[in-house]
């Protein structure tokens, strides 16, 4: 049986940005810390604009090659809100999705518990491509083998480009334990 393969933890987030809906003209604020517990993200979230803010790692150079796996698990104390995974892949067709504005991503969303930790297991199936928050119908393929990077949103849009249902503006607090690939 394939063991779980720690990404990030504790320490192990130094280098991750908070990336918030002010490159895009929203008033949204966030920072980041990482530290012994996790990446500690706190956030003041404006509806008006953009609407999101987010946590994401630095670009995984090589690519993060978890084709042997299944899923990505992440360990987090929530706050109840619904949040979005978003990974980013090199792309095999000769860089075409790197020429898309915005980039495409790979997208899930999935609820925390308001008060505790919540291990959340999304499955590299469950992954739907994405390019600022509204699918697309490219025919691309995820590529676990290929991962630069990993991003963690709370954004007024779902994955499906329709609202959030459980999206909140204010304040938000979040930490991200672990992030772990599994079978």
């Amino acid at each position: 049986m394939l063991s779980p393969l720690p990404i990030a933890a504790g320490d192990g987030f130094a280098g991750w940005q908070a990336l918030n809906d002010t490159i895009m003209g929203g008033r949204s604020s966030g920072s980041v810390q990482a530290g012994s517990e996790g990446l500690r993200f706190t956030a003041f979230v404006e509806p008006e604009g953009g609407g999101f803010v987010s946590c994401r790692s630095p670009v995984f150079e090589p690519p993060l090659d978890l084709s042997a796996f299944g899923a990505l698990e992440l360990e987090l104390d929530g706050d109840g809100r619904r949040y979005k995974l978003a990974v980013a892949c090199r792309d095999g067709v000769a860089g075409l999705t790197e020429l898309i504005p915005g980039g495409l991503r790979w997208v899930a969303e999935f609820s925390t518990r308001p008060n505790g930790t919540s291990t959340v297991v999304i499955p590299f199936n469950r992954l739907t491509p994405s390019v600022r928050a509204m699918p697309v119908g490219l025919p691309v393929q995820f590529d676990p083998a290929r991962i630069t990077r990993l991003q963690v949103l709370h954004s007024k849009f779902g994955d499906l480009g329709g609202r959030n249902p459980g999206f909140r503006p204010g304040e938000l607090r979040l930490l991200v334990r672990a992030i772990r690939a599994v079978p």
